[in-house]
């Protein structure tokens, strides 16, 4: 920890969310211990907890809404084990091997809003983990020039489909085409945003790709 978030923890103190552990809004023991996400989803999306566990839901509000970023490091620690976890099988059973990573874009205007993509910090943590270098980051292939109203609004199934329809493009189509990716995102409900995303890749010629998500 460095001198400054020392002294911004003295002034302003974090405690985990869960059990209470100074220094961290959650810390990753609690965190491990939340349950695993168990609500249906497609065979090719990974979750990793459970979304209405309180403590889950309220740490996903806190990086989101209130701009607590560590939350995004403690996240793509658990993730980062999962996802090598499935490519361990993946690369034997699908050829899965050299995978771009690719957060889930957010429009300009509520990136600009909230400062930050989440899913980005997620993935750039990944990387810094990822001393084999098993995957490679590229945050600006997939974007997302159409401003949509927040699929976490929408509560019918059928108008969150049809709101996030046509919301992706491929920026570079030649950097995707022949290539496995991870996609990596905050939240999946419906699986409409990563379906939308795996469109748009599929179209622009990617091989295979999966998601991992924090949580369903």
């Amino acid at each position: 920890m460095s001198l400054l978030n020392t002294i911004l923890n003295i002034v302003f103190p974090v405690n985990c969310i869960s059990c209470g552990k100074n220094g961290y809004d959650l810390c990753i023991q609690c965190l491990g211990n939340c349950p695993s996400a168990e609500r249906e989803s497609a065979k090719w999306i990974f979750p990793l907890f459970d979304y209405r566990h309180p403590p889950i839901k309220k740490a996903i509000w806190l990086l989101k809404y209130k701009g607590k970023k560590g939350l995004a490091n403690i996240f793509a620690e658990v993730m980062h084990g999962a996802i090598l976890e499935e490519l361990s099988e993946l690369s034997v059973m699908e050829n899965f091997h050299e995978p771009l990573l690719i957060p889930i874009p957010l429009a300009r205007k509520r990136e600009r809003e909230r400062g930050f993509n989440q899913a980005l910090l997620i993935c750039e943590k990944l990387i810094e983990l990822d001393n084999t270098r098993t995957f490679k980051l590229e945050p600006n292939l997939l974007i997302k020039p159409k401003d949509t109203e927040h699929q976490a609004r929408i509560e019918d199934r059928q108008k969150r489909l049809k709101n996030i329809i046509g919301s992706f493009s491929v920026k570079n189509p030649e950097k995707i085409k022949g290539r496995n990716i991870i996609l990596i995102d905050d939240v999946t409900t419906t699986g409409a945003t990563l379906n939308e995303a795996r469109k748009i890749l599929k179209q622009a010629g990617a091989r295979e790709i999966i998601a991992f998500t924090v949580a369903h």
